[in-house]
């Protein structure tokens, strides 16, 4: 699942020691726009922090995944990113390849021009 909304508060980096080892965790708040814009918690692990390399008011798309468990019959749900795309980090790689394009490969198809005498030949 994915959500693209702007960053609107980066929380504080959490660290921890688990029978793994060491662990990181990073939370931000994203804003959805809609008419009734909403606000979702979503939290970065490990190594994904650092290659976010978020911003309060950078635009972004997260691509997520929602979990929920079970602790002392309370149910606890978090959303991950897996990946957090900035806004233009991704068409930024495909954008120099359309500009290297040579006069004769254009992707859009020639114009037609006609004359004014011929623009009368219409048959209605």
């Amino acid at each position: 699942m994915e959500l693209t909304g702007t960053v609107i508060a980066l929380l504080p980096e959490v660290t921890g020691q688990g029978k793994n080892g060491m662990w990181r965790k990073q939370e931000f708040i994203l804003e959805i726009p809609s008419q009734y814009p909403k606000k979702v918690c979503i939290s970065l692990w490990g190594d994904k922090i650092d290659q976010a390399g978020l911003q309060v008011n950078d635009s972004v798309t997260a691509s997520i995944d929602v979990e929920s468990r079970e602790y002392n019959s309370r149910w606890y749900t978090e959303v991950k990113a897996w990946k957090v795309d900035k806004a233009g980090s991704a068409g930024a790689g495909s954008a120099p390849a359309a500009g290297n394009n040579k006069a004769g490969n254009s992707p859009l198809p020639s114009v037609t021009t006609f004359s004014e005498d011929e623009s009368d030949d219409l048959p209605f």
